[in-house]
């Protein structure tokens, strides 16, 4: 049995799937002094019997990454999945330098649509998959280009937000869209094929900034 949690870290995100085979997924973070040693500790147990354990970071904003540094300090990252991108920062925080060597190192997998990778998405003789897929961004899109553009000149992150469906043959999906913003989502929309989900987190932290369009 599988069992997904959402983290309560005030005006972050971070979520973490115990799969039903041998892996463990950390989905963005945002710890701090306060909940870190709580945090990291339940991780710990929830994880302590899986072999194989990832970080996906959505999208380069500080409230999806922040504390990370604490999260690799005291449970090492060996596996980190990001949007590639090279984002800057005018405001350079641990967390920040943390996320880029990360992202810098050989222990990153880029997402894109339609990646896939073993255990992340495909099954072999060891173990079964962790029914993670990718569904943006294409990476062709234009629309994603701009927004990846103004990521890497420091201006604005949010529309650089992987879409990740996670489903169980015969069970219940859920979907995360870090935090794409409603205009964006209406332009891509011929781009993505969005299936039929059981729990959707609503983009952009429920603002209504994020609001999925209705297509």
């Amino acid at each position: 049995m599988s069992r997904i949690k959402s983290l309560a870290v005030g005006n972050g995100d971070m979520f973490y799937i115990r799969h039903g085979s041998d892996s463990f997924t950390i989905i963005d973070c945002d710890l701090n002094a306060e909940n870190a040693d709580r945090i990291i500790a339940e991780l710990k147990a929830a994880s302590a019997d899986k072999q194989i354990s990832r970080f996906i970071c959505t999208h380069p904003d500080e409230d999806h990454f922040g504390g990370i540094h604490l999260l690799d300090d005291a449970m090492p990252i060996v596996n980190f999945y990001v949007v590639e991108n090279q984002a800057i920062k005018d405001d350079v925080t641990e967390s920040f330098k943390r996320y880029c060597a990360l992202r810098d190192s050989e222990k990153t997998f880029f997402l894109k649509q339609g990646c896939t990778r073993k255990w992340l998405n495909q099954s072999d003789d060891a173990r079964g998959g962790a029914g993670i897929h990718v569904l943006w961004p294409n990476t062709e899109n234009e629309y994603f280009k701009d927004a990846l553009a103004s990521c890497n000149a420091g201006e604005s992150f949010n529309n650089t937000s992987a879409v990740i469906r996670y489903s169980l043959q015969d069970g219940a999906s859920v979907m995360w869209h870090g935090d794409l913003e409603t205009e964006f989502m209406e332009s891509i929309v011929d781009d993505i094929q969005l299936t039929k989900t059981t729990i959707v987190f609503a983009a952009h932290h429920g603002r209504q900034s994020g609001k999925i369009p209705d297509s």
